[in-house]
């Protein structure tokens, strides 16, 4: 293995498990106690992005005041959080599991990079939290992705630098926020972008060698 990557940061959904359907339903319950036509699309849009930004996605760039706006994403993230209480380690998406131990066993340290508020709640319900290093989440930094500020508070963490590290991201946001920040970058399933380092459908039959081997 090359001694030049000392570490991975993960996002979480769509990467280590996929809880985009529940968050679709949260915001599209809210969607439609406000009158708001809101659709897959739409959501697909939200991908990587803060929930403050994703309101923003919701309302198409409309403005609400600032109570009303907490308000809402209050809402749904109780109706996202409910939504989550039968989650379990089934959740977790091929590969994952031997992925991150392999990892370990390889003397990596592995870390979350979510602009997630709910992400320690979403690790524990998968029972993979005590595997990771660092935690980095919507309450980590002010600036979520596509700004780099995520990625570089968990590398430093991880005290590591950030060219040491690869993010392994499914949304074209978070590609570019780890690019902007000098990560190498792996891109996962087919709704990133083509700016990533390397591009998997999944983490199902890699290995963190067979990945690392693939970098440019």
């Amino acid at each position: 293995m090359s001694a030049e990557i000392r570490a991975f940061i993960f996002d979480l959904d769509g990467v280590l498990t996929d809880t985009a359907e529940y968050h679709f339903l949260a915001w599209k319950r809210l969607a439609d106690e406000e009158g708001i036509p809101f659709e897959r699309e739409e959501n697909d849009q939200m991908r990587g992005l803060s929930r403050r930004d994703s309101l923003t996605v919701l309302l198409k760039w409309r403005t609400i005041d600032e109570e009303t706006a907490q308000a809402w994403m209050a809402r749904k993230n109780d109706y996202y959080i409910a939504s989550l209480a039968n989650i379990s380690p089934n959740d977790l998406l091929p590969g994952v599991r031997p992925f991150l131990h392999a990892a370990k066993m390889d003397g990596l340290h592995i870390a979350v990079g979510s602009a997630s508020r709910n992400a320690a709640y979403v690790l524990e319900k998968l029972q993979i939290f005590p595997l990771f290093d660092a935690v980095g989440d919507g309450y980590s930094v002010v600036n979520s992705k596509p700004a780099p500020d995520l990625f570089l508070w968990t590398a430093g963490r991880l005290n590591v630098n950030p060219a040491q590290v690869i993010v392994f991201e499914d949304a074209t946001a978070g590609i570019q926020g780890a690019k902007a920040g000098g990560f190498r970058t792996v891109g996962l399933g087919d709704a990133v972008g083509d700016d990533a380092d390397i591009r998997l459908k999944s983490l199902e039959g890699e290995t963190p060698k067979s990945v690392i081997a693939r970098l440019p």
